[in-house]
């Protein structure tokens, strides 16, 4: 028979326990859902079709700006100068705040890789004309992107690692749980035991490594 230190003891870890357990999982349910469901999306990506939707824009460069160029590397990286960042904003609605350009004696190319879709904006140094071409998939292939973290950012990044480290809470106090109450439910152990062996004998079996 347990002591009251003992129950005491027992009582303080399954409060502790169920407390981080249902935070963690109020914190990840949206973002576990979402990544369940583009889990599938992408399972069977070649089966859901989207058709790319190509949007060309077109300016040309004031003289001002046109002279900021000549003023730039013959070759090389760098950002184009924040002048610029807002004309092509508003000229073509390309968003190139932050992004490094490849500049050539002839041009500069800044690729726009966005989830879902690509982009790209090149500048003719000579003349100041620009172009700006914008490719989107749809809903689905942004979903699947975000899922994967392409091309996504810096601050989508650390969501789906505060996200992995909520997820992780949630199914260690889950572990934990379940060994508290697994003397009162036979079937814990077997069922834990089938999911681990299930996707084990599907890599040996199925699974060409």
């Amino acid at each position: 028979m347990k002591s009251a230190a003992d129950q005491h003891r027992r009582s303080f870890w399954l409060k502790q326990l169920h407390q981080w357990h249902w935070i963690s999982a109020a914190v990840s349910l949206v973002g576990m859902m979402l990544f369940a469901i583009t889990g599938i999306t992408l399972n069977h990506a070649g089966q859901i079709e989207a058709e790319p939707k190509v949007v060309s824009r077109k300016a040309e460069l004031p003289a001002d700006l046109l002279a900021l160029l000549a003023k730039g590397p013959e070759e090389g990286k760098r950002p184009l100068p924040v002048q610029m960042e807002r004309f092509l904003d508003k000229a073509v609605g390309a968003d190139v705040a932050g992004r490094e350009g490849e500049w050539s004696s002839s041009e500069v190319y800044v690729a726009l890789a966005r989830p879902g879709g690509d982009a790209w904006l090149s500048i003719d140094r000579e003349t100041g004309a620009v172009e700006h071409e914008k490719t989107t998939r749809g809903a689905v292939s942004l979903l699947n992107d975000l899922h994967k973290g392409r091309n996504s950012g810096k601050a989508w990044a650390w969501f789906i690692d505060v996200f992995a480290a909520a997820c992780v809470i949630f199914t260690v106090t889950g572990l934990i749980l379940l060994q508290f109450h697994a003397r009162a439910r036979p079937m814990t152990w077997p069922l834990v035991a089938l999911g681990l062996a299930g996707p084990i004998v599907l890599i040996i079996l199925f699974v060409h490594l």
